[in-house]
């Protein structure tokens, strides 16, 4: 399940452990299944992979055109994480970018302060 794919990514690199087959299988995984991810595990995977430092072009690739296409589903949190996700792992996605942009501005009131500051940081 997409929920449990991104948990997973999520508790290893919070955690900080080592696990590139793990990531790499994870990778592969999201990729085939990325239609059913949640906006949050959408935003969950890519920081998760960004902050585990393991660089992953095709999911990274997929993240950002589910992204696009339900960029109005996210909430200030993951519009957030998913910027700072793709500048850290350094995945260009100007498309994504506009649309984080736009959807941001429109919902400016509702981000908390480092919410913000890492989006307008990316």
């Amino acid at each position: 399940k997409p929920q449990e794919l991104a948990n997973t990514a999520w508790a290893f690199a919070a955690l900080g452990v080592p696990a590139p087959q793990l990531f790499d299988a994870i990778a592969c995984e999201s990729e085939q299944r990325i239609g059913s991810f949640k906006p949050q595990e959408l935003a969950n995977t890519a920081w998760a992979f960004a902050t585990h430092g393991m660089p992953a072009p095709e999911l990274f690739d997929a993240i950002a055109r589910e992204s696009e296409q339900r960029i109005g589903s996210f909430k200030p949190q993951g519009l957030a994480n998913t910027a700072w996700a793709f500048t850290t792992i350094g995945m260009r996605a100007p498309q994504l970018f506009d649309a984080i942009a736009r959807e941001s501005e429109q919902r400016i009131d509702s981000f908390m302060p480092q919410g913000l500051a890492n989006t307008a940081w990316a």
